[in-house]
């Protein structure tokens, strides 16, 4: 079996059988493809069926210097499910990557804020030009509803069941889910509908595409991430701001003021409750205070 016909079929595994998006996939996939490379660049024989656990180790090694731990971790993971798939589809019986240890790495958090740190972006916002409108509604959805950016972009007018108080939200894998809406955001969502989207010259594809860029065409993931890079530039706020920061910022919100972990859970979409803990670092102090409070043995 040659390396492109391996790749091949690992792509076609994880978009068919895993229903992966495309970005996953290509995460999926990064590493694999920088083994293969290497391995051409030394023009080696082995194939994905006979290659060794030495070969890999020497190629770890030489593309690691440069990389942190994590980083590290994420290439020998990203290995490991490819030889994982190959023993599934029974071409190989063991996975070379095995033998071979990850380094050790402390959990990383993302940064969270403040609510008064949330509502000095969405003030330094300009309302006076169109796409303030739309500004405001976004990042009022992305921190209100715990979205991941990708479901922000891909969110319709479809999806909006306002009288119901639920968006209809697809994760990861197209599973959808219904997360509840505050009437704040339901407000700016509105007004962005109703006062400036009828002048944006939709394309036709993208109708019921609910935030729009100028041209009428949706949103990249990229722009979001440049909204809110010069909202963070404009209040001077000394914190790295990602979309993902809103939706880490509003589990944490949800937790500290006493929801339910498995609430918390289902309107992010996890599979695992196992990740929405690691997900919102809880703190001893805060299950100190759950026990103290909800445990009838005080």
């Amino acid at each position: 079996m040659k390396w492109e016909d391996a790749i091949k079929m690992y792509i076609e595994y994880l978009k068919i059988e895993r229903g992966l998006a495309q970005n996953t996939i290509d995460n999926y996939t990064f590493d694999v493809k920088k083994l293969i490379k290497y391995l051409y660049e030394f023009e080696s024989t082995e194939s994905p069926l006979t290659i060794e656990s030495e070969s890999l180790r020497q190629f770890i090694y030489s593309v690691s210097k440069s990389l942190n731990p994590r980083s590290q971790a994420r290439l020998i993971s990203g290995l490991r499910n490819f030889f994982d798939y190959l023993i599934f589809e029974n071409y190989r019986t063991n996975n070379p990557v095995d033998l071979i240890e990850s380094p050790r790495i402390g959990r990383k958090l993302p940064d969270t804020l403040s609510i008064d740190e949330i509502d000095a972006l969405i003030s330094a916002i300009d309302l006076s030009l169109p796409q303030g409108e739309r500004n405001r509604a976004i990042i009022e959805t992305l921190y209100s509803c715990g979205l991941r950016v990708s479901e922000l972009t891909n969110l319709r007018l479809s999806d909006l069941f306002f009288e119901e108080d639920f968006i209809k939200v697809t994760g990861k894998g197209d599973k959808q889910r219904f997360v509840p809406i505050s009437p704040l955001t339901k407000k700016y969502i509105t007004i962005y509908i109703k006062d400036i989207r009828p002048h944006i010259p939709v394309i036709d594809a993208h109708r019921d595409i609910l935030f729009l860029n100028r041209r009428g065409k949706q949103l990249t993931r990229a722009m979001i991430f440049t909204i809110i890079k010069q909202l963070v530039e404009k209040t001077g706020l000394n914190k790295n701001v990602s979309p993902h920061t809103f939706r880490h910022s509003f589990a944490t919100h949800l937790l500290e003021n006493g929801a339910d972990l498995r609430a918390i859970q289902m309107m992010l979409g996890h599979e695992s409750i196992t990740t929405t803990e690691i997900y919102m670092h809880v703190d001893r102090s805060h299950l100190s205070e759950v026990l103290n409070k909800f445990h009838p043995r005080k």
